[in-house]
């Protein structure tokens, strides 16, 4: 965790300017995500970086705990939600494995291009029901870097492998498919209720899926 939180320390001055070329795919997934979001919910915003959605999606609902591992990022986002007046985001510099996040805390839970960097998404799944209350939702937004992306991306792509190859990159980078994404909802005990892919260069799969408990 320590490599790779020095690495996300250090991205996260230019993160914002970064990822400014997704800024298509980010809206979107915000605004579909308001859909499925009510007043009184409880919210856990999982790597929730310089803390944009978070700020954005704050009047939505009554609280949202958000949550990364690079304590820059949390100061970047405690910056910006005092300057927007955001008073019910509680910024921590933390993981999803916390202890002091109780079993069925959250009615939903936002995991915003995160899937495809996690060392294991099976226990992150796991966790993450855990977490959820009964009927809860997950709600995502991941790149599938096997399905359909431009040139320029792919390319781009390529060069990533080959630092994370050498360990400049020090995260695990998934090359997921929406299949594959579909599946690890399933085998996590959820039970997706939407599913949309947008398009921006590349294909992120936005999902969202319910927590199902067995009898």
């Amino acid at each position: 965790m320590n490599k790779s939180k020095e690495f996300w320390d250090m991205a996260s001055k230019n993160y914002d300017k970064t990822e400014e070329r997704f800024e298509y795919i980010h809206t979107k997934s915000r605004e579909k995500t308001k859909k499925f979001l009510k007043s009184g919910n409880i919210v856990l915003d999982y790597g929730c970086g310089t803390g944009t959605t978070s700020c954005e999606l704050a009047n939505q609902v009554k609280e949202i705990h958000a949550i990364d591992i690079s304590s820059k990022m949390i100061e970047i986002a405690k910056e910006k939600a005092f300057f927007n007046k955001v008073e019910n985001v509680n910024f921590k510099q933390t993981d999803i494995f916390d202890k002091r996040f109780g079993k069925e805390s959250f009615d939903t839970i936002l995991a915003f291009n995160m899937l495809h960097t996690v060392p294991t998404p099976q226990v992150v799944m796991q966790r993450i029901h855990e977490l959820l209350k009964p009927d809860g939702l997950f709600i995502s937004i991941t790149p599938c870097l096997r399905d359909k992306m431009s040139f320029l991306v792919r390319t781009q792509i390529l060069l990533v492998q080959v630092l994370c190859k050498i360990g400049i990159i020090p995260i695990a980078i998934r090359r997921h498919k929406s299949s594959e994404l579909d599946n690890l909802m399933a085998n996590g005990n959820f039970h997706t209720i939407h599913t949309e892919k947008i398009f921006k260069g590349a294909t992120s799969y936005f999902m969202v899926a319910k927590k199902t408990v067995e009898i």
